[in-house]
């Protein structure tokens, strides 16, 4: 008895001590750390991989009533038992056991209907990866999968057999340049006329108004007009002359079912023939798909092409909410703890600023719609945009709004950091500073807030973090699935704040649910997820840099 009350009371100061807590929460910062890496490693392996050049298998069946060739792509296999297939055409109502099924991507949506299907092991001959398999990657209709056969040139043969491929590379490259030669002079340098041509018929329309449109002035306009026409003829006609050049190259192809099509080189972004490649040629080839993905506009749908649009619009979003955050939330947070008489009035308003936390995103976004957009927007567009009227210039969804909406949503979080790091200042501090002859305000300026920035940063960390993921107040205010030109361009005044956007979130929402091609879409809302975690971290890690590199300067300054 003696020796079981001795351990009794070992058992009760091991509790007292606090060990077992320490462990418990060791353990569930553990088991947090790795769901959250292997949640990344996840997301990071099934994006990533979309973009590594797959071996191409052809599939080869017979039965007795026919022979089947399938070309496609390895997506996953599984092993499924053969009672719960009896019902699938073609696939033996007799077979037993377990039977090895593959999802596979077979491209030619135009030719097959759909890019995917279910091949079974059933009546299966012989799978092998003939070298001499094609894969392009087109701008419409998915991948093509098949056997390259001749290139023609003006429907011309220009050559056929061992000679084709690299023929069609060189073809396929010159049709690459002028494919960007066409997308420079219709963006940049056309879009820049028609953007001046736009701005002059506002103009035009704002004299109108003001009944200053004298004959001088008319004149003085057509005649910017008329030479903005013609520049915009000269670039016309080197427009039509390059969709000439590059509508001359095509291929003739035969796919798995033995027919021949022919495909415009004009409508191929690159090709490859993965079954030939090496180790090194795969890597080198992933490293260019993964760039594309960043760097390139997205196509069909979101599915093919790249996220750069969305990339861009999220960060420069994100930058312009916490440019406009940050002060007010400082001030808000300055005024309650430096100035404002302490009392119940004060107390309530705190309670209210922690409880905006808490309140759904989409509100906000319903208030922004409201108060921002059709509100504020639609009395800047009487007051400063008439000419454009009934067309809105602020008084539709665009980037200001988006931003102001979500630097509403995230002020809470930096007023309460602020508070804190303000609170934490020794008050010692202020009185010396007071002793020696400065001001309030300039104690506040050239003591407080240094020493509470490191505060004022994890305010924005916090902020930059929630704001960068929201989507639902964005569907209101600003973003959209397909943006025509991007908030900063070279045409004056060159950050276009009434301009609608992309963004990260919604693009996952987008091409996860909307997709009409869910099977294609699915690795994309992977990377596009995996991207959208490298933005925020890359954001949140300089804003914590800056608030270290703040900490130890006025670090001894706090000792």
């Amino acid at each position: 008895m003696i020796q079981q009350s001795g351990t009794c009371q070992k058992t009760k100061d091991w509790f007292k001590s606090g060990t077992p807590w320490i462990w418990m929460n060791a353990g569930a910062i553990a088991i947090a750390l790795v769901a959250v890496f292997g949640l990344l490693l996840l997301i990071l392996f099934r994006g990533m991989s979309h973009f590594w050049p797959a071996n191409v298998e052809a599939f080869h069946y017979e039965n007795a009533s026919n022979s089947l060739t399938v070309i496609a792509e390895i997506v996953e296999s599984e092993t499924v038992p053969a009672e719960s297939l009896h019902d699938i055409a073609n696939t033996g109502g007799d077979a037993e056991g377990n039977i090895e099924r593959y999802l596979v991507k077979t491209g030619n949506r135009d030719i097959l209907g759909s890019d995917f299907r279910w091949l079974y092991d059933i009546d299966l001959v012989e799978r092998d990866q003939p070298e001499e398999l094609m894969v392009l990657e087109r701008i419409e209709w998915g991948n093509f999968y098949g056997y390259l056969n001749s290139v023609y040139e003006n429907d011309e043969l220009v050559a056929s057999g061992d000679e084709a491929w690299s023929e069609f590379n060189q073809r396929l490259k010159r049709t690459i340049e002028i494919r960007e030669k066409i997308l420079h002079l219709e963006q940049v340098e056309i879009g820049a006329i028609n953007y001046k041509l736009e701005r002059l018929r506002l103009q035009e329309r704002s004299l109108q108004l003001d009944d200053k449109l004298t004959e001088d002035a008319a004149k003085d306009l057509a005649d910017v007009r008329a030479e903005l026409n013609l520049e915009y003829q000269v670039l016309l006609k080197e427009t039509k002359v390059l969709y000439q050049d590059i509508n001359r190259d095509s291929i003739r192809a035969t796919v798995m079912d033995g027919s021949e099509v022919t495909v415009p080189l004009e409508k191929i972004v690159k090709a490859w023939q993965p079954n030939k490649m090496s180790l090194t040629d795969k890597l080198g080839f992933y490293v260019h798909s993964l760039w594309s993905f960043i760097t390139e506009d997205p196509r069909e749908a979101n599915t093919e092409g790249g996220i750069f649009p969305a990339i861009f619009g999220t960060v420069m979003m994100v930058m312009l909410m916490a440019v406009l955050v940050t002060p007010f939330g400082v001030i808000a947070a300055v005024y309650l703890r430096e100035y404002a008489r302490q009392g119940a009035l004060i107390r309530i308003i705190r309670i209210a600023v922690n409880n905006l936390a808490g309140v759904p995103s989409i509100v906000y976004g319903v208030f922004g719609l409201g108060f921002f957009v059709y509100f504020l927007g639609g009395n800047i567009d009487a007051l400063f945009f008439p000419e454009a009227l009934p067309s809105p210039t602020f008084g539709t969804p665009g980037l200001m709004w988006s931003s102001l909406t979500l630097a509403l949503l995230t002020l809470p979080v930096v007023i309460v950091a602020t508070e804190e790091g303000l609170s934490r200042i020794p008050r010692s501090l202020r009185e010396g500073s007071l002793g020696l002859g400065a001001t309030k305000a300039e104690t506040l300026w050239r003591v407080v807030l240094p020493m509470a920035s490191p505060a004022i940063m994890t305010g924005l960390i916090l902020a930059v973090a929630r704001a960068a993921g929201e989507v639902a107040p964005l569907m209101l205010v600003g973003v959209v699935k397909l943006a025509p030109s991007l908030p900063l361009d070279g045409n004056f005044p060159f950050l276009h704040l009434d301009r609608k956007f992309m963004h990260l979130g919604f693009h996952i929402y987008d091409v996860g649910f909307q997709s009409p091609n869910v099977e294609a879409a699915r690795p994309l809302v992977y990377a596009t997820s995996f991207l959208l975690v490298v933005v925020i971290v890359a954001l949140n890690l300089t804003a914590i840099n800056l608030r270290n590199r703040l900490r130890e300067k006025y670090r001894a300054l706090d000792n």
